[in-house]
């Protein structure tokens, strides 16, 4: 008998996909998009003051009176504000999918977000009971205060139950994160029934946020939080590299992974809280653009966080900017603009890695 030769396996080719670009290219790339974008929305809005009029007044020339309120007292804390929330939701959808080791983690999926829902519709609904002593005082930080206590406390319990003898378990944590965010939605719902009509156009504004209420005192009362949280959370990024290999091989390269895992919950807690707290509910900053740059820009948290933080501030200014414009003099809520944008992009992604990961 004569032996056949094996047909030979077709050599599967080389892939044909483009080079990643450097980090400091994409860095420098976000921050020249997030000046434009920044400089662009100073100068959209239904008052009538152009961009060649602010430009100046920047620098140093003079405005007239008008000019001068809008400039320094509307448009710009509402920029800084977007910017701050922007950058605290991105970084924080940043951290959690780190954490989980999942790309479609969001800073809602421990609660922080229904915690501080639940916390404002308190305020608003409840916040006519308080004493006119306690109401003086709060004044108009009432509701961003109790969102921040809110999304708070829910992080708090949340920790608490998922730590067992030190050890905190990211799968419990994800799970009683989605109860305590049901729970809290039930109780947003029992207010929500007790609500008059006032309150109800108050709560449908505010949990689809919005920035309009932006004001230097507001970006004053969330600075404190979110700005240690942006300061630490460079502080994880080896961390959560060693962590994509998983608990075992990140103790063996002498990363603390449970002190890593509470610093990355209280981070995501202070900056998702302080941010909802006010602005509202805004939706798909966190998911979609870390997800984005780790398809476009690669996986290492050192250059992911600061690079999301840059595009989440840049996405939210762009959608601000949509939202006082598509109806002007009108307003549209800004979780609409972020939905709108945001839910195609996310399908988008799911459709283009439906091989990669079995759906």
């Amino acid at each position: 008998m004569v032996a056949l030769p094996l047909p030979r396996r077709p050599r599967p080719q080389a892939s044909r996909s483009l080079p990643r670009p450097t980090p400091r290219l994409v860095t420098l790339l976000l921050v020249l998009l997030l000046l434009a974008v920044s400089v662009i929305s100073l100068g959209t809005g239904a008052a009538g003051l152009r961009l060649t009029e602010i430009l100046p007044a920047l620098f140093g020339e003079g405005l007239d009176r008008r000019a001068e309120v809008i400039l320094w007292d509307i448009r710009l804390p509402r920029l800084a504000l977007g910017i701050v929330v922007g950058a605290s939701l991105a970084l924080s959808g940043a951290l959690l999918q780190g954490l989980f080791r999942n790309p479609l983690a969001d800073p809602g999926i421990v609660g922080v977000g229904a915690g501080a829902g639940l916390g404002a519709v308190l305020a608003i609904v409840l916040g006519g009971l308080l004493p006119p002593a306690i109401a003086a005082w709060t004044g108009l930080h009432l509701v961003p205060f109790a969102a921040f206590l809110g999304g708070l406390g829910v992080t708090l319990l949340l920790y608490r139950l998922a730590t067992r003898g030190g050890q905190t378990s990211v799968a419990l944590l994800l799970l009683a994160g989605i109860a305590l965010a049901a729970f809290a939605g039930a109780a947003t719902g029992i207010l929500i029934y007790m609500a008059d009509d006032r309150q109800l156009r108050d709560l449908t504004f505010w949990s689809m946020g919005s920035l309009a209420g932006a004001s230097w005192a507001k970006l004053g009362g969330a600075l404190p939080l979110i700005l240690p949280a942006m300061i630490a959370a460079p502080f994880l990024a080896r961390g959560l590299n060693a962590l994509a290999l998983g608990e075992a091989q990140a103790l063996h390269l002498g990363i603390r992974v449970q002190a890593m895992k509470r610093l990355a919950v209280f981070v995501t807690a202070a900056a998702t809280g302080a941010a909802v707290a006010v602005s509202g509910g805004i939706g798909f900053i966190g998911i979609v653009v870390p997800h984005l740059l780790r398809l476009f820009a690669g996986p290492d948290h050192r250059a992911l966080l600061p690079q999301s933080a840059l595009l989440g501030a840049a996405l939210l200014v762009a959608a601000d900017m949509i939202a006082r414009s598509i109806v002007a003099p009108a307003e549209l809520p800004i979780g609409i603009v972020t939905a709108c944008l945001g839910a195609p992009v996310f399908l988008w992604i799911l459709l283009g890695r439906r091989g990669l990961t079995g759906l």
